[in-house]
């Protein structure tokens, strides 16, 4: 399979959500990609513009502040249709991240060094058929379910969650 090929993979709807995870961590890690320097969850928030263009979204990203101020969500709109909100601290740090839309957006740029252990959890599952991703522990949770067209997902970092903000305002 040529380069083309596995960029036109992408970019078609999945079949099954596990597969297309696995699919891209093997594209991104066998392509040397993973390397990329990018904004992602845990990572800085003033890089958020990297994702946007790496993703290759033609508007700038929308900053809507919290009524609180504790955090500002930018909000980006991929090619595709769908929109991936970056959830960043008032401290710079992107402690959430979650997507909707009718296609996964590219997971290793959005989650950073989390996707790693996102494809190990799913390696070590017997998911055939299955359409969701469950993965909670102490320093990350990953959710993420859908059929073709039609796709959600969130992941975020319970301890860098700020104060006054609960899991369920993320989404």
């Amino acid at each position: 399979m040529n380069a083309i090929q596995k960029v036109n993979m992408i970019q078609k709807p999945a079949t099954s959500l596990t597969k297309r995870i696995l699919q891209l961590g093997m594209l991104w890690t066998a392509t040397g990609m993973g390397s990329i320097a990018h904004a992602s969850l845990g990572g800085d928030s003033s890089s958020i513009e990297t994702d946007r263009m790496v993703m290759r979204a033609e508007k700038a990203a929308k900053q809507t502040p919290s009524s609180t101020g504790n955090y500002t969500v930018h909000e980006i709109t991929l090619p595709s249709g769908t929109l991936v909100r970056e959830y960043a601290s008032s401290a710079g740090v992107v402690f959430a991240v979650t997507w909707k839309g009718p296609f996964i957006p590219n997971l290793q740029q959005i989650l950073g060094d989390h996707f790693q252990t996102l494809v190990a959890h799913q390696t070590q599952q017997n998911l055939a058929g299955h359409r969701s991703v469950s993965h909670h522990v102490a320093d990350l949770v990953i959710e993420s379910s859908g059929h073709p067209r039609s796709f959600v997902g969130r992941a975020y970092l319970p301890t860098s969650i700020p104060a006054g903000i609960t899991p369920q305002e993320i989404q």
